[in-house]
């Protein structure tokens, strides 16, 4: 609906101040805003007050046809907001810079304003106010789906990184080291979930955040990561040693019991074999029955050597061969072992009655001729397991 000859008679009255109304935005109204102040000078000067002028003539034009669409009329308007995403001003700061735009264009027309123009005043600030949400939904949407594009690409490199890394691909010296605060000593966690039934995707990706989050804040950056659905390796970009309760931060975040083995790494190039004895530490607590929780390499030391293979290691683990075919034998056993070869201990983790497992541990002895009561025999037992384990 056009605007009467009165609101347009009005408007035009602003038409000559359009420059001194956008250095007025861009170096008096703003400089309110929290962190405007922060902003170089010439983004306020040429970027802010151009944007400024654009939208105060945008205006204007609308006056004269109020219910024209023109294609591509909020062009600017998504290219400033594109850059200001990618220099990383909040997304707060921009919004209230157009809505306090829009005031003090409000305050202009109020001022240009005399007496008999009051319902000319209505018509002007009703349709700078039907303006507004097509304005602020092309600001917000542009910068949201410019940081999601910038972050999804910060994650590729991170990603990137963290596999060239554990590979030991990324050579000495190589410019995301630097990027990413890593030319020193770090930290290699690996993480492990129980085994959990399937899940959706949208799921796992939820749980995968949680823990990310859990991550970052725990160690006061963004954390290196290659997540997925049972756990995932972390690269932390300092020497900063996990906490003892991490374990517990990342279950409660994931809803799963997570356990994580942690290794140190001198520097950049010993990451790789950090990473490997990590996922090994790993693997040992699982075969040995431990509970999950933070566990380092002196925790598991003797176990760690005994699952190295030698000439040996096929003899020790066919120990075991005569109660392959039992799982609940070898269960029996891993679980007896872990819990210090206790039999109420182990009776109550299975949630068998104890003189059942007396009768599986006694058969375990008389099939395969470990005695379990001897530390000859337990260490036999302890290798045979990681080792059999390693090959499955």
């Amino acid at each position: 609906m056009p605007l009467s000859p009165e609101a347009r008679s009005l408007a035009a009255r602003c038409e000559p101040r359009v420059n001194e109304l956008a250095r007025r935005m861009a170096r008096e109204a703003f400089e309110e805003l929290p962190g405007y102040a922060e902003l170089p000078d010439d983004v306020k000067d040429l970027e802010v007050a151009a944007t400024a002028r654009y939208g105060v003539r945008l205006f204007l034009r609308h006056v004269d046809d109020p219910d024209a669409q023109r294609p591509g009329s909020h062009r600017l308007f998504r290219e400033r907001a594109a850059q200001r995403a990618e220099e990383g001003m909040p997304l707060h700061l921009l919004l209230r810079t157009h809505a306090l735009g829009s005031y003090v264009l409000w305050r202009s027309l109020r001022e240009a304003a005399g007496p008999g123009d009051e319902a000319a005043l209505v018509e002007l600030v009703d349709l700078l106010l039907r303006a507004q949400p097509d304005v602020v939904g092309s600001v917000a949407e542009t910068y949201l789906d410019e940081r999601s594009a910038l972050e999804a690409e910060r994650h590729a490199q991170q990603k990137s990184l963290v596999r060239g890394l554990l590979d030991g691909m990324v050579p000495p010296g190589h410019v995301l080291l630097d990027q990413f605060r890593l030319t020193g000593p770090a930290h290699v966690l690996v993480l492990g979930t129980d085994a959990v039934a399937p899940e959706e995707p949208v799921a796992v990706r939820r749980r995968l955040r949680r823990l990310q989050s859990v991550l970052d804040r725990t160690f006061g950056a963004s954390v290196l990561t290659l997540l997925e659905g049972d756990g995932g390796r972390v690269v932390v970009p300092k020497d900063c040693p996990p906490p003892d309760d991490l374990p517990h931060h990342l279950s409660r975040a994931s809803g799963l019991p997570v356990r994580v083995a942690a290794v140190r790494a001198d520097s950049p190039e010993r990451i790789p074999d950090a990473a490997r004895t990590a996922t090994e530490v790993l693997r040992i607590t699982r075969a040995c029955g431990l509970p999950p929780g933070l566990h380092r390499l002196d925790d598991v030391l003797l176990e760690y050597h005994l699952s190295r293979r030698n000439e040996s290691s096929h003899l020790i683990a066919a120990l075991l061969d005569p109660v392959a075919e039992r799982p609940e034998l070898l269960e029996t056993l891993r679980t007896h072992l872990s819990h210090q070869q206790d039999r109420r201990a182990t009776a109550e983790a299975l949630g068998l009655h104890p003189n059942t497992v007396d009768n599986r541990l006694a058969k375990i002895a008389e099939w395969t001729g470990i005695e379990l009561t001897s530390p000859r025999g337990t260490a036999l037992a302890i290798a045979a397991l990681l080792l059999r384990d390693a090959d499955h």
